[in-house]
């Protein structure tokens, strides 16, 4: 494959600092927007780029033009408490990251989002199906992920709900939302993530946990 420009915000993160090796590895240039003096906390193989996630202008200088651009910026751990978080950098992070790419006619643009409804979060995925708005809205091509948790070194708890799960999927009342809020790994969601970045054609899609388990 030829190799591509990736942009990655959010690429110092729990998702992001494993992507990136994950994409070096295929032979992808990636490059990581972080802020000022925190240039070492890239992850290996990936260029620092200084910018504000939150400015528009500072993504558009730091952002290769025709770069594939994957935005994983968003609140750590996100619970119900941190409506007001959500709000503060998630959503204007994400609207000026958009805004940025399509100025510099990003190759695709890769959102990670939440699986919903959901009868939990609800300031959470309002958050994002505004930003799945805003794609749908855009002449970029994009691809949209919905995991609802993501299971990996440190988020583990979720393995004890399993027997719980296969439960709710074997009756017919609880089987759909059950499909729809299941469980990925992180090594399904990577491999989900490296396939979105290396999409060649032009299509929007969006990607529901189901879809995600196939990776």
């Amino acid at each position: 494959m030829t190799p591509l420009d990736v942009f990655i915000t959010g690429g110092t993160g729990y998702m992001g600092s494993r992507l990136v090796p994950a994409l070096r590895a295929r032979g992808h240039r990636v490059y990581t927007l972080v802020r000022p003096g925190s240039e070492a906390k890239a992850p290996n193989g990936a260029i620092s780029v200084v910018g504000n996630v939150l400015s528009r202008d500072s993504i558009m200088a730091a952002m290769p033009h025709g770069a594939v651009v994957v935005h994983l910026v968003g609140t750590p751990r996100p619970s119900p408490a941190k409506a007001a978080q959500f709000e503060a950098l998630d959503f204007p992070a994400a609207r000026e990251c958009i805004a940025a790419a399509e100025s510099a006619e990003a190759r695709r643009f890769v959102y990670v989002s939440v699986a919903h409804p959901a009868p939990v979060m609800q300031a959470y995925i309002d958050v994002r199906l505004r930003v799945e708005q805003l794609l749908r809205d855009s002449p970029m091509p994009c691809t949209i992920l919905r995991p609802w948790y993501v299971l990996g070194p440190g988020h583990r708890w979720p393995y004890l709900l399993v027997p719980a799960y296969w439960l709710l999927r074997a009756l017919p009342k609880t089987r759909d939302g059950a499909r729809r809020l299941g469980l990925v790994t992180i090594r399904q969601m990577l491999a989900a993530l490296v396939n979105a970045v290396e999409t060649r054609d032009n299509e929007s899609r969006a990607l529901g946990v189901e879809e995600i388990r196939e990776y």
